[in-house]
């Protein structure tokens, strides 16, 4: 089991989502405790180098590992979550 963590743009990212989507993402979170078990999970490439990335719906969760630790990054649409 690792710790998962939430950088501050993360959760403010959490807190603007509409409920039915923080309750889908709350769920991937709680998965990512099982970190490496987790199925889904998806190495990026190019520039995202070296992190990861699961989906629900048309949202994104894109996260590193960094030792015993799970830090969540971003969290957004499919359609700007990839951009700095």
């Amino acid at each position: 089991m690792v710790n998962v963590l939430l950088s501050p743009q993360a959760q403010r990212q959490v807190d603007r989502l509409p409920s039915v989507m923080r309750a889908r993402i709350s769920r991937l979170i709680k998965r990512l405790a099982q970190w490496p078990e987790v199925s889904g999970a998806k190495a990026l490439q190019g520039r995202l180098a070296g992190r990861f990335r699961l989906r629900t719906g048309d949202y994104r969760l894109q996260f590193r590992v960094e030792a015993e630790s799970v830090i969540i990054e971003k969290i957004g649409h499919r359609a700007g979550v990839y951009e700095e």
